[in-house]
């Protein structure tokens, strides 16, 4: 585990992802890269799963907060996590890539509550960011995915070789 400060979350486990012919061998991101990206980012696309095994994805407004991912969404994608809370989240970035892989819940307590709500209008400018028919969720993390790339793809793939980086969480029972 990285070093933790007072009153932040523990930081994931690094790890090498696993490549199309093995485990590639990468210098891995720092955890800080990949939550400046979940924090600065404006627009999300969260990909869901419909009660009948079919995929649902659309972009969101969210903040990243104490290692969670905060949104809120009604309408079918609200539907389909009451059914299956497990969802992907990545910022619309396919140059600094991160990738969120957890489950959904709706977000609970009043002061957590004040808290996102507090950032999300700060972020958005928008005076009521969440309610009853459309409350928050968060996504607790699972597994994070990272890399740079190159968009051109003349670099052969060097960029996301370089520095693909997987975050594991530790499970808390």
């Amino acid at each position: 585990m990285g070093a933790i400060r007072s009153g932040e979350p523990p930081e994931p486990i690094a790890v090498a992802p696993r490549g199309y012919d093995g485990t590639l061998e990468p210098s891995r991101l720092p955890w800080r890269w990949a939550t400046t990206r979940l924090e600065a980012a404006s627009d999300y696309w969260i990909a869901t799963t419909r009660p009948d095994g079919r995929p649902h994805s659309r972009p969101v407004w969210g903040v990243w907060l104490d290692n969670g991912f905060y949104f809120s969404a009604g309408s079918l994608a609200a539907r389909n996590l009451a059914v299956q809370p497990a969802i992907t989240v990545h910022p619309e970035s396919g140059e600094e890539v991160v990738i969120v892989e957890g489950a959904a819940e709706v977000a609970q307590g009043e002061e957590l509550l004040r808290r996102v709500s507090a950032l999300y209008t700060a972020k958005y400018h928008w005076d009521d960011p969440g309610s009853e028919a459309d409350p928050f969720y968060v996504v607790h993390p699972q597994v994070l995915f990272g890399c740079v790339a190159d968009s051109t793809g003349l670099d052969g793939g060097a960029a996301f070789h370089g520095t693909a980086t997987r975050w594991q969480f530790e499970r808390q029972e």
